[in-house]
């Protein structure tokens, strides 16, 4: 099988470049997959492919841009010269773009591939239905909201064009098949990035480390993270250190610089920037909890995932798809109310405070991740994609 991954790909720091990485990774793992092609967008550093097989051989062909005009026909075109026997899009509503006529005309290329006899597959990592335009960034105006639902109902028909659609949430299936009468959606979880030994549940001696990790500015809010850490500090004198880790939203350029300056008097506070792929592991190993300092949530998480890969307590707001996600896949974690400062500091509390619980909520999170790791889920495309090739299995018949 020739497949054609249409992805963002590390270095890149377009949305979905890390699953795109981890994804590939584990598809070049696979018996039935003997040629990857990665259509990936433009980066000046080389593309990250630290990852081979002896049977699978992986390509990288930078071929489309965020926010270009000719993402549509720059994609296809090269879709079309390496003739692969499937193609996968892993994609949400904004990865060819933040402005709205780039990132549409990316979303009609599994339309068009199937118009061509081109089978394919779409990975939605969201839908509209589940983003409160509002608390995500997008926009205040309801009647601008109203727009964006009719423009988002217009374009999820178009990726519904696809062969096949998978989502990682149970719920996206049923609003699907509902709402838009969609005969040809499945669900493959998420999964975990990485398959890692048990983990050493202890931490390292010193200040507690508190991080949070992500594109920050739109619905993921620090500030309320360093409030709560100061109100720790002062009045129960624990030694918490908090980690920043990720960079600003596309959305909201300035944003972490804004808030470094806000809280340039407070101490024990990191900004990491990017977090290149080789760092993730120093970044979860060293850190107490992971804080989810969220307003909304706009598809499954990725960072929820890797910190119960690493086995680290979560404090979560319990909205939206990520408390969806929590009672899905078996996670655990405190929860707390995300406009209270005053309530995301007694989740703290309790997890600083308590080591024992701290390693149960570890413990468990560590044992959800591990029982979807993501060549298993590499497998379940595999097996998807061999619905939609029907000149393979009559070459296995007749073989």
């Amino acid at each position: 099988m020739k497949l054609a991954l249409v992805t963002a790909f590390p270095p890149s720091k377009v949305t979905l470049n890390e699953y795109g990485y981890h994804l590939a990774k584990n598809f070049a793992k696979q018996e039935e997959i003997d040629e990857l092609v990665l259509l990936t967008d433009y980066t000046e550093e080389a593309k990250n492919i630290d990852f081979s097989t002896a049977h699978c051989q992986v390509k990288t062909k930078d071929c489309w841009k965020f926010n270009s005009y000719k993402n549509l026909f720059n994609i296809y075109k090269a879709i079309q010269k390496e003739k692969p026997d499937v193609v996968l899009f892993n994609l949400q509503f904004m990865k060819f773009g933040d402005k709205k006529v780039a990132a549409a005309l990316g979303l009609l290329l599994p339309m068009l591939c199937r118009l061509n006899g081109i089978p394919n597959m779409v990975l939605l990592h969201n839908i509209l239905e589940q983003v409160d335009l509002k608390s995500a960034g997008f926009t205040q105006n309801k009647l601008v909201q109203r727009g964006y639902n009719l423009i988002g109902y217009g374009l999820t028909k178009l990726i519904l064009q696809a062969n096949l659609v998978a989502v990682t949430i149970r719920k996206y299936v049923s609003i699907l098949n509902q709402k838009y009468k969609a005969k040809n959606v499945m669900l493959i979880p998420h999964g975990s990035f990485e398959r890692l030994p048990l983990p050493n549940f202890e931490i390292p001696d010193g200040a507690q480390k508190i991080m949070c990790f992500g594109k920050f500015g739109t619905y993921k809010k620090v500030e309320i993270l360093i409030e709560a850490v100061e109100q720790l500090r002062n009045s129960q004198g624990l030694n918490l250190e908090i980690v920043i880790a990720g960079t600003d939203s596309p959305n909201t350029p300035g944003y972490l610089d804004q808030v470094k300056e806000k809280y340039k008097n407070i101490k024990q506070i990191s900004f990491t920037g990017y977090v290149a792929e080789a760092d993730v592991p120093r970044i979860f190993e060293e850190s107490t909890m992971v804080v989810f300092p969220y307003t909304s949530t706009t598809g499954s998480s990725g960072v929820l995932h890797q910190a119960g890969s690493y086995g680290k307590a979560v404090v979560l707001p319990d909205l939206g798809d990520l408390g969806i996600l929590v009672r899905e896949e078996g996670y655990q974690g405190e929860f707390f109310d995300p406009q209270s400062v005053d309530s995301l500091a007694n989740a703290i509390y309790k997890i600083a405070r308590n080591a024992e619980y701290r390693k149960a909520l570890a413990l468990a999170n560590y044992q959800a991740a591990a029982s979807l790791p993501m060549d298993v889920i590499a497998q379940k495309y595999v097996q998807a994609f061999k619905q939609i090739i029907p000149q393979k299995a009559e070459q296995v018949l007749i073989g």
